[in-house]
Order: structure tokens, then sequence, then C-alpha cells
């Protein structure tokens, strides 16, 4: 039955596979994923070379504070700058993608739910993602670490939950563009269940605007989570983290810059690959949108 169903089915052009070879063609795409993959790849490997490169662990006390010794000298408390720099992404790129990941999963399943269910079921979760939206995500955050505490856990919730709301929104509008195609149709005549009709024939036709909004609110997560660890609310200290580290180090930007320069960078390098493949995957999911209405 499944076989005769997915016979029907149309070439979607928001195919991920599709979509991703004609966002490559674009060059700021190749160029954003370098920038991406080598600070992905700084914050993945450094924490095991950090030590090797440098002489100093991350906690190694390295000469006194603020001194230019060393590659890139020491940061507030006299440890080794670069050291800490090697070893901090790890944990902003990870609390970023796990906050990214619950958002697009949170949001996508509310979206899809609230369009092929309509009704009051619509409506209370709309309105119920307006509510969040009516609160900054700054400010959701602050509140939950004042009453909880900075947790990594609670950085990544918040942050998720904020993200939904959004997700939700384009995910409905891409599943009210497909749910009266004839595909979904011939799956509703054969009875088959709607958790069924969401995964395996919705789904993978609005996985484009899916993937552009996967950029989009990956690059706020790398923003919030370094915001909330700069304000103190975020990972806390002896932590090595990029976002601590621009915190710690600021009142000696003039004397010592490299313990605020490095992190700034490696965040501007990230933000602005992430924000480039975005870019490339929105120009291709509206190219081959207005290539299906002509």
């Amino acid at each position: 039955m499944s076989e005769t169903i997915s016979l029907a089915v149309p070439a979607q052009l928001d195919r991920p596979a599709g979509l991703i070879r004609r966002a490559w063609a674009f060059p700021q795409a190749k160029i954003g994923t370098v920038l991406t993959l080598v600070v992905v790849l700084l914050a993945v490997l450094g924490p095991l070379v950090a030590e090797v490169l440098t002489g100093y662990a991350p906690d190694d006390f390295a000469g006194k504070p603020f001194k230019l010794v060393g590659i890139a000298g020491t940061d507030n408390i006299g440890r080794d700058v670069l050291s800490r720099f090697l070893a901090g992404g790890l944990t902003l790129l990870f609390y970023a993608v796990l906050a990214t990941a619950l958002g697009v999963l949170l949001g996508a399943a509310l979206g899809m739910l609230a369009a092929y269910t309509g009704g009051r079921l619509d409506a209370v979760i709309m309105r119920g993602g307006d509510v969040l939206l009516s609160f900054p995500c700054l400010v959701l955050a602050l509140l939950a670490i004042a009453v909880i505490g900075p947790k990594g856990w609670l950085l990544v919730l918040v942050i998720g939950i904020s993200h939904a709301p959004r997700i939700a929104r384009v995910t409905r509008q891409a599943t009210l563009a497909v749910a009266g195609q004839d595909y979904i149709r011939a799956a509703e005549m054969y009875a088959v269940p709607r958790w069924r009709i969401l995964l395996d024939e919705t789904l993978p036709n609005i996985t484009g605007p899916l993937l552009v909004e996967v950029g989009l609110r990956l690059t706020y997560s790398i923003g919030y989570v370094a915001s909330l660890s700069f304000l103190g609310l975020g990972i806390q200290p002896p932590a090595a983290d990029w976002g601590l580290m621009i915190n710690e180090n600021r009142i000696a930007l003039v004397v010592q810059p490299w313990g605020v320069l490095l992190p700034v960078l490696a965040i501007a390098v990230l933000t602005v690959g992430t924000n480039m493949i975005t870019d490339s995957l929105a120009s291709a999911a509206s190219g081959a949108r207005q290539g299906s209405e002509s």
C-alpha cells in the first residue's frame, strides 16, 4: 500500500538532497562551509591539542595576569590565553547545537500538528507560541537562571523553547502548502495513520524551509549561549569558554587584547559562516518555489 502511495507522489522541489545541491552552487555556500568547518574543527580538536601546543592545561598558571608572554599572553588570573581559547569552543558549540535541535524538533512537530489538525488545536498552539514570542529569549533565560541557577541543561531548554514558536510558524505554513496535494489525499484515503502521513509524506516535502530555519536558529543559539556566558549566567568559571573569556578579560583589552580578540573572532567567523550557508539555502529554496510557480 505504501509503495502505491509513494508512486503517486510527484517530484518535490524542496527535498533535502536537491535543495543542498542547488545551494552548493552559490559561491557563498562554499565560503560559509569553509569558515564554519574551520571553527568547528578548532572547537572539536582544540581541547585535545591545547596542552600539547602551548605547554599548559587550560587551568594551569602560566605567569602574571595580563602579560604578553608566550603566544597569546595570560588572562585575568595568569592562565594561558591560547590554551583556554583552544579548549573553550566545544562547550559553546555543543550547547548551541543541542538548543537548535530541541527547537527544531519541538517547533516542527507543533507546526505540522497545528496545520494538519486545524481547528481549536491549531489556535491553541499558535496563540501559545505568540505568548512565548512576546518574551525575548534573553529575558526568559535570565528569569529561569534567577530561579534555578546557571545550568547547562537550562540554557539548552530555554533557548530551544524560545526557538520553537518561530519554527512552528514556518513549519505550519509549509505544511499547509502541501496538505492538499494528491499524495496526502491518497494516504488519507487508504486510512494511513496521521503520524505516518506527517512523518512519511509531509516532513520530507517541507525540509527546504526547515533547513533554512536550522541554519538561522543555530546562528541565534551561538549568540545566545555566548551572550549568557559573557553576562556570567551561562557556563561558569573555571571552565574554559569563549563567551566567558570575553567577560573575564575585557577589563584589560588595551593591555592584553588576545584574551578578548581570539574568542570574538572565532564567534564572528562561525556566525558569518552559518549565515552564508543559511542565505544560500534560502536563495535555493526561493528559486525552487519560483520555478515551480512558473
